[in-house]
């Protein structure tokens, strides 16, 4: 935590994710001389009630009723509430002193190829801004998806804001529960899209087979050997071979899509979660590779960042790329997509179209996002 500077506007970004493990809560702001300086950030629990409705419907999983879906709603709005007035209250700052919220919400459906394409985040932010008395900018995807984009990812800007350099191709990897890259070319081009799983696999099967959230420092990865025929079953699934513009989500990654490939043949838990590692280590490889070949500095954030098993296995498969954390460049990798949730509110408060038409395949710019005032 760090005091915010008087002279500058403060902006706060909340983000769950395809995981769903937490609500990142990030107070930032922007200085006139550029970058984003992370005044505090905190991620806050789920209720587990709540976080497995939101990863059963995230997987195509039905809501039950209209009530529910309504009720679900209005619960994962009052939860982002709480958590931009908790994070404001740890900092020690009051409401009034925030320009604007920028809020993700919570995907539970994600069909950018369907006919209408539509995308859908909950979490009421009528409710945010009532609870928290601060302007809410939220529902940033859904424009670009009206205007023929996926809507996703919404990063890529965000990134080449911060990270962009004239001197060297770059690439930032977000590893969520999906991995997703941003291309910063050093001459100012920038292209952006999903790889496939990342954390939602990894975690689940940890779970399934651990009875734990997630692989610490990949060690239950470490402790198996990857499976080549399962690792090509796996990689022979149809979406890699899409080109960009692509997105996706749990509900094409999942525990079910993944029984189907092991079939019935009996496998060491280990050896699986081994197999699904190098899984996201060659798909992420594979796409740097296809389409920023002369990548020299790869940059990582999101929760995969703390796992060194792989890590390790990416910068494997890119031998001449310097493989490293988002905070080699003053970027919290934990708070990443949260801060960039903060300086899409602020580029909607300043009217500037935050979407990418080379990332998303959208027809054009488009300021993305809806104001709900204070």
């Amino acid at each position: 935590m760090v005091s915010p500077d008087p002279q500058q506007p403060l902006f706060l970004g909340l983000m769950s994710g395809t995981s769903a493990d937490g609500i990142d809560a990030a107070l930032v702001q922007f200085p006139a001389t550029g970058g984003c300086r992370l005044v505090h950030g905190h991620t806050f629990d789920w209720a587990p009630d709540t976080r497995a409705l939101l990863v059963a419907l995230g997987q195509g999983g039905e809501p039950g009723s209209l009530d529910a879906l309504g009720r679900l709603d209005a619960e994962v709005g009052i939860a982002f509430a709480a958590a931009a007035n908790g994070l404001l209250e740890r900092a020690g700052v009051a409401p009034a002193q925030v320009q604007a919220i920028g809020s993700h919400g919570q995907t539970i459906r994600h069909r950018p190829t369907a006919t209408p394409a539509f995308t859908w985040q909950l979490g009421d932010a009528h409710r945010i801004a009532e609870l928290t008395g601060i302007a809410t900018v939220a529902d940033f995807r859904r424009r670009d998806v009206a205007a023929g984009g996926h809507g996703a990812p919404l990063m890529p800007a965000f990134h080449l804001a911060m990270l962009g350099s004239s001197g060297e191709d770059r690439a930032v990897l977000n590893l969520g529960g999906i991995a997703n890259l941003s291309l910063l070319a050093r001459d100012g081009s920038l292209r952006g899209f999903d790889t496939g799983p990342a954390n939602a696999l990894l975690d689940g099967w940890c779970q399934r087979h651990l009875g734990a959230a997630f692989d610490v420092d990949g060690a239950f990865a470490a402790s198996g050997r990857v499976d080549e025929d399962l690792l090509a079953r796996l990689r022979d699934e149809p979406w890699f071979a899409l080109p960009p513009p692509k997105s996706t989500g749990r509900e094409q990654f999942h525990l079910d899509w993944l029984a189907a490939r092991l079939g019935d043949e009996r496998r060491e838990p280990a050896d699986v979660q081994a197999t699904l590692l190098e899984l996201t280590a060659a798909t992420v490889a594979d796409a740097l590779l296809a389409h920023l070949p002369a990548v020299r500095r790869l940059l990582v954030c999101g929760g995969g960042v703390r796992n060194p098993v792989l890590l390790r296995r990416i910068a494997a498969r890119l031998p001449g790329v310097a493989v490293a954390s988002s905070a080699t460049h003053g970027l919290d990798p934990d708070y990443m997509e949260a801060m960039g949730f903060a300086w899409l509110a602020r580029e909607a408060l300043a009217g500037r179209p935050a979407n990418l038409p080379s990332v998303s395949g959208a027809r054009g710019p488009r300021i993305l996002g809806a104001l709900h005032p204070a």
